[in-house]
């Protein structure tokens, strides 16, 4: 796919969505990486309930570790893995304390090192925080990526930096959230609305819902 095609593509997109932001309800980078951490699996909706309760109570590494793993589990227990969530949620909490005084770790290879805290989350994470041109893919940008054309592999890593050569650096902030917006509004999993598509004509999927 040439760049002309790909600026076509993100432009129209940016046009009806010119403001994508994460589904995720926060205040700071704290409460940003806590729910990163309870999302997978999991719907911003639900996680979103789950934190409006508990940021109540808990909205610094102090607070949060202080709570203790037990305790975290009867808040977070309506979503999936909320075991491991729980454990990773206190160690990580433990590591910023002591470790990192407290702050946040704002690059990649620290957030990484957190329990829970892949390269998907800490992409997310420098993205929506510090706007740096970080592409994170879920399956949502894997599927719409790959049926729009702009990639053909289900390898995450593959996608992500496929997506990284080819995005122009000024579609890159927000980017995830754009298409992440996209496949939960039009391009579902199964039948997606092709019908309503506005990238009906350009789109390279092959089995598209008549």
């Amino acid at each position: 796919m040439n760049e002309k095609k790909i600026c076509n593509i993100l432009s129209l997109m940016y046009k009806k969505n010119p403001k994508p932001t994460v589904g995720l309800l926060f205040n700071s980078d704290f409460e940003l990486l806590i729910s990163l951490i309870l999302s997978p699996r999991s719907t911003d909706i639900s996680v979103n309930k789950i934190t409006k309760k508990i940021f109540d109570i808990a909205r610094t590494p102090y607070k949060m570790y202080s709570i203790g793993i037990n305790n975290l589990k009867t808040y977070i227990k309506t979503i999936g893995l909320y075991n491991r969530k729980s454990s990773n949620i206190i160690q990580t909490c433990k590591i910023i304390i002591e470790k990192y005084n407290g702050k946040i770790p704002n690059n990649r290879k620290d957030l990484e090192s957190l329990p829970g805290v892949g390269r998907k989350i800490s992409n997310i994470f420098l993205n929506v925080l510090y706007d740096l041109p970080l592409i994170a893919v879920d399956t949502h940008v894997l599927r719409v990526s790959n049926r729009l054309g702009l990639t053909d592999s289900t390898n995450t890593k593959i996608v992500e930096s496929k997506l990284t050569d080819i995005v122009p650096v000024r579609y890159k902030i927000n980017l995830h959230n754009l298409f992440v917006s996209f496949g939960k509004k039009i391009c579902y999993s199964r039948k997606p609305k092709c019908k309503i598509c506005f990238l009906y004509l350009m789109c390279e999927y092959k089995n598209k819902n008549y």
